[in-house]
């Protein structure tokens, strides 16, 4: 015994830790619409109800744990810890709320984020200001911020707007905090993250990788995410989430 803790004790002198102990992977995945595909806009950015379910089956019965950024700290309390966030505020994202009905059980509570344009609540094809608040009552659902107006942010000047304005509209409707902003297109530079920060305490891209702690510089403002498309195979999105 004496001799299996000598040598890890050395192990860990000659290598840094996180070659030695794998490195604890997040994964923050991105959705847009969860409804069946009837021919318009990118099919890619639709995930059948069918196929959303399987997937939050598989990670209920491997063990995962579903936050919010509200729980942001509870990563390294949990075990695989995993973001749902969906962009846009589609009114089919309601078609979420029926799935995580149907699949939690006494030890899953599935939780999503819900990334609303503010400017475009209410809206043919969005959340109207009633379902926002029933989500985020429900306490399945975060809603937070994806802009007012969804610009690139790298080139607009009304931050203002797009930034404070869209927090305190969400603010309002749901009676909640607005901490976290999703970047359209998932653009961003350092003048834009000077300008999140007055307002948001997390700043999600579409870099596509999981979130490995590392220290770094305005690291909560360049939180990476995975796409899930509707050709993502269940297979494939068993990689993903396992960082295979």
């Amino acid at each position: 015994m004496k001799k299996i803790a000598i040598l890890y004790f050395f192990l860990f002198l000659l290598f840094p830790s996180s070659s030695v102990f794998a490195e604890q992977k997040v994964p923050i995945l991105v959705y847009h619409s969860i409804d069946e595909f009837h021919g318009q806009g990118s099919k890619e950015l639709y995930v059948t109800p069918d196929n959303f379910e399987k997937q939050m089956l598989y990670l209920r019965d491997h063990g995962f744990t579903l936050l919010t950024f509200e729980r942001w700290q509870d990563i390294h309390k949990v075990e695989k810890p995993i973001f749902i966030t969906l962009d846009d505020g589609y009114k089919n994202n309601v078609n979420v709320y029926d799935i995580f009905q149907k699949v939690k059980n006494n030890h899953f509570l599935p939780t999503a984020t819900i990334f609303t344009i503010s400017d475009f609540i209410g809206r043919t094809n969005r959340l109207s200001n009633s379902d926002l608040k029933s989500l985020a009552d429900s306490g399945l659902f975060s809603i937070q911020s994806h802009t007012a107006t969804h610009p690139d942010l790298t080139k607009t000047t009304n931050y203002g707007h797009e930034l404070k304005d869209s927090k305190e509209k969400i603010e309002k409707i749901t009676g909640k905090d607005v901490i976290a902003l999703s970047y359209p297109y998932g653009n961003t530079d350092a003048k834009v993250i000077t300008e999140v920060k007055m307002y948001y305490l997390y700043g999600l891209t579409t870099t596509p990788d999981l979130y490995i702690e590392k220290g770094i510089k305005d690291e909560h403002y360049l939180l990476p995410r995975k796409y899930i498309k509707y050709s993502t195979t269940l297979e494939e999105f068993a990689k993903i989430v396992e960082g295979r």
